[in-house]
């Protein structure tokens, strides 16, 4: 008779780096969030992105008729740069766009 052992934690581990790998190879497959995915991406309201992001001339995006498209590396670059000088300077959004005005 033969007996199979699996170790679930293993199988487990095993199969979530795989879809990791999977969701890392379909993000790099897309250039451009539309405003629907930044805001999902970002976790914020659309209002919010417009207040905060889109009145900074250095926020990576372009206008294609009544489309914004958010070039996917250039937008995360940016957020990195945007939340370490947030974060530098007291973590307050606000106290921060009043000072860089």
């Amino acid at each position: 008779m033969i007996e199979i052992s699996i170790d679930e934690e293993q199988l487990k581990q095993l199969y979530l780096s795989k879809i990791e790998e999977r969701l890392q190879a379909i993000e790099q497959e897309v250039f451009y969030f539309s405003s629907k995915e930044l805001c999902r991406y970002l976790g914020m309201s659309w209002n919010t992105i417009v207040n905060n992001l889109l009145i900074d001339e250095s926020f990576p995006h372009i206008r294609v008729g009544n489309r914004w498209l958010f070039p996917v590396e250039d937008v995360k670059l940016y957020m990195k740069k945007h939340t370490r000088d947030v974060m530098e300077n007291g973590r307050d959004l606000l106290a921060y766009r009043r000072e860089k005005k």
